[in-house]
């Protein structure tokens, strides 16, 4: 199938995109375009105005600054994943980047076009929320920040006001003492993430001193975990403890007030009872007590 008819606009500068998301309301921006042009095809959005703001230099780029790592909003997964800043700084981001999609995806996707998508099953955004990372966004009146905990609203939904855009996504650099993974069920065709559980767990030899749990694909946006946080935090973390903490997990979504997805790929059910395991996974991963 075929999109609909629509305007064709090129922005040259980030000012420039602001100014024609501002001048043509429901106009959508193209980024890498593997998230909005199959939606066009199948005719599922119909924007009368794309915006391409794949041009725009200075919204790509990865620089690490202090014991933060800023990432531009037109940087694609590959070139997160590649990076030996990244690497260096904080394995996770590189390790969850190389696990999106497939070459044709990593090399077109962009992490900013990716989180202002939010599609529940992305991996994206429950990495980020785990690692406390936030976005800048440019709109008329400025520039603001924004936890990405806080970005998403609901599914395919977010914070953003129609003539914002992402140009920024800041992660912090892990301390030597910290130790983050991702573990996830994916769909064995596109990789989406069934469910992910991402974590970060601050250590003292074998003592957990904090920790930070998020879930997704499981519910529309990703949810923590403070529950099995608290549980993790003060404990020497063991396959038992980790098995008692992540047991909590469903405190925590029901606390949180969101409904859990069930669909073709998998039920409600099934997927509230594989994220503590995800969770566990990447626990264990991050301890060391299991490989992938």
């Amino acid at each position: 199938m075929f999109a609909a008819d629509f305007e064709y606009r090129k922005a040259g500068s980030i000012a420039e995109a602001v100014q024609l998301l501002s001048d043509n309301p429901g106009a959508k921006l193209l980024a890498g375009g593997h998230s909005l042009i199959p939606l066009m095809r199948f005719r599922l959005a119909r924007p009368e105005v794309v915006i391409d703001i794949g041009g725009i230099a200075n919204l790509r780029g990865i620089n690490v600054s202090g014991d933060t790592i800023n990432i531009g909003a037109l940087t694609t997964h590959a070139e997160i994943a590649a990076s030996a800043d990244v690497q260096r700084s904080n394995g996770l981001l590189a390790e969850a980047a190389g696990g999106i999609g497939d070459p044709a995806v990593r090399n077109r996707g962009t992490i900013g076009g990716n989180l202002a998508h939010a599609d529940p099953a992305s991996d994206w955004a429950t990495v980020l929320t785990a690692l406390g990372a936030t976005v800048s966004a440019q709109g008329p009146s400025g520039a603001r920040t924004i936890a990405v905990s806080d970005l998403i609203e609901d599914a395919f939904a977010t914070v953003l006001a129609e003539n914002e855009l992402i140009t920024t996504v800041s992660v912090p650099v892990l301390a030597a003492n910290q130790r983050a993974e991702y573990a996830k069920m994916a769909h064995p065709a596109s990789f989406y993430a069934v469910v992910g559980g991402a974590v970060v767990v601050t250590m003292d030899g074998n003592r957990c001193t904090a920790a930070s749990v998020a879930v997704g694909g499981l519910t529309p946006r990703p949810v923590k975990a403070p529950s099995v946080e608290q549980a993790l935090s003060g404990t020497t973390l063991t396959a038992d403890s980790i098995g008692d903490a992540t047991a909590r997990l469903g405190e925590d979504i029901t606390a949180a007030g969101v409904d859990i997805i069930g669909d073709v790929y998998a039920s409600a059910e099934f997927r509230a009872g594989v994220a503590p395991v995800e969770v566990k996974h990447a626990l264990m991963h991050a301890i060391g007590l299991a490989h992938h």
